[in-house]
């Protein structure tokens, strides 16, 4: 099976960092996706869309083993609001739908053009090894050097994350 031609992998080889493409079958969790691509929870980026006012988004890069912390996002955004689009509203933003989002490719703000903002937790950048990131289709991931990453998506750097809750069961 070849790399899928997707918007983010063609962005991806655009950038020119080192990048090794992933393509495996579906999986079933986070840790599970982690296994595939040889990598530990903690190097899988959840990337999560955020809505930041009407008709501004971003993008938050968290770690796989933590979590989006709310009050350190708002503070950082200086907002009292912010919440998740529903995953129709996801998709119409960014191009791709839950599950395979990425920043890469993604579809720039309809009012400046630009690509939306990208916001990486710093652990991403002060923990040892690559990051892997969804490359724009289920299955399809892109196992990257974390300071590239944030360099070519000129993301800010800031702590906004928290331990993952435990899932109730």
């Amino acid at each position: 099976m070849g790399t899928p031609d997707t918007p983010a992998v063609r962005a991806l080889a655009d950038t020119g960092i080192d990048v090794e493409i992933t393509v495996h079958g579906p999986v079933r969790s986070l840790e599970e996706a982690a296994e595939v691509r040889g990598l530990e929870p903690r190097q899988i980026l959840k990337t999560l869309v955020v809505r930041r006012a009407e008709g501004e988004h971003l993008f938050v890069l968290v770690p796989g083993d933590r979590e989006i912390s709310w009050p350190k996002l708002r503070a950082l955004l200086g907002v009292n609001r912010i919440s998740m689009p529903d995953k129709d509203v996801a998709r119409e933003v960014t191009g791709y739908e839950r599950g395979t989002i990425t920043p890469f490719g993604s579809r720039p703000d309809p009012a400046t053009g630009a690509p939306w903002p990208v916001i990486a937790d710093a652990l991403i950048v002060s923990r040892e090894g690559p990051v892997s990131i969804g490359a724009g289709a289920h299955g399809v991931a892109a196992t990257v050097d974390p300071q590239q990453l944030v360099e070519v998506l000129d993301a800010r750097i800031a702590d906004v994350t928290e331990v993952l809750a435990p899932r109730g069961g």
